[in-house]
């Protein structure tokens, strides 16, 4: 597991926001970030709830999102909001909207 990003709500655009349909949210590219920030901004009608929509997320980079989330609850089944990217949303035992980001191929290329 390999710390990623700090992902954080707004409701204020965003300067390179992309749009992700599966989620119906706004979202920056952390890479691009000093700090490895990314925004997130929820249209009203996106299907996401509860603390994803509402508290910050800490994400890691993992090889297999199904051995990193074992025994956590699901709060967004894993999806591909991104060729080559899978994601999926896990509250840790103390609270904190964990996300886990598993790459078919490097984001750096």
């Amino acid at each position: 597991m390999e710390f990623s990003h700090v992902g954080l709500v707004t409701d204020t655009p965003q300067p390179g926001e992309v749009f992700v349909e599966a989620t119906r949210v706004w979202v920056t590219d952390f890479l691009k970030h000093p700090y490895g920030i990314e925004w997130l901004r929820f249209e009203p009608d996106s299907p996401v709830t509860g603390p994803v929509r509402h508290q910050p997320h800490v994400a890691y980079r993992v090889q297999s999102i199904e051995d990193a989330c074992h025994g956590m609850p699901v709060l967004i089944e894993p999806f591909q909001p991104l060729e080559g990217l899978r994601v999926g949303f896990y509250l840790s035992a103390d609270g904190v909207v964990i996300e886990f980001m598993e790459y078919s191929a490097s984001p750096f290329e």
